[in-house]
């Protein structure tokens, strides 16, 4: 039986730069590269992305795309602007979904609802397609809470209302694709 040695020379090659989806590039420092994550509203239909931060940084993120995040609290029914995603200059067709859920420490319930719908903009003005789609899972104690996907002016706005007297602390989560 033959056997063949293969002998090592030198050290193994250590990458020295990540080059990121955006042209933005990582250098680790000491051998050490931060691979973090997070969301991001950039528009890019693959739905994730890297992106060095700062660029000739040691921090490398791994990005989901197309969403934004927002929370509010209510005290009362007054409408009130949980989130606003501004459509831009670039004339094109949005469409929209995702969900909302909530819990009233006051009233020891909660909801979730989801949500679909689109516009158009113009680049200056949005324009509401057609009222959103929406499915509302909530107990009797939260009948009277509720929320509103929809434009003004150039953005995509969701609006709830809470209950008079209640706090409902809310949490929304918002996807969305773009074409132009």
């Amino acid at each position: 039986m033959s056997q063949i040695y293969l002998g090592v020379q030198g050290s193994p090659s250590v990458p020295t730069q990540f080059t990121a989806d955006d042209a933005t590039i990582a250098i680790p420092l000491g051998n050490n590269l931060n691979v973090l994550s997070r969301d991001t509203s950039d528009n890019n239909d693959n739905g994730i992305q890297t992106t060095a931060d700062p660029n000739g940084g040691q921090n490398l993120y791994i990005e989901l795309t197309n969403r934004v995040t927002a929370s509010v609290t209510t005290v009362d029914a007054t409408p009130t602007v949980l989130l606003t995603f501004p459509l831009g200059s670039t004339p094109g067709t949005i469409i929209a979904w995702g969900d909302l859920t909530t819990y009233s420490s006051s009233l020891l319930s909660g909801s979730s609802y989801t949500f679909e719908g689109a516009a158009f903009t113009n680049g200056i003005t949005a324009t509401e397609i057609a009222v959103e789609n929406k499915n509302i899972f909530e107990p009797a104690a939260m009948a009277a809470a509720d929320f509103t996907l929809g434009v003004s002016g150039n953005n995509a706005v969701i609006t709830v209302v809470g209950i008079v007297g209640q706090t409902i602390n809310w949490s929304a989560l918002f996807n969305y694709r773009f074409v132009g």
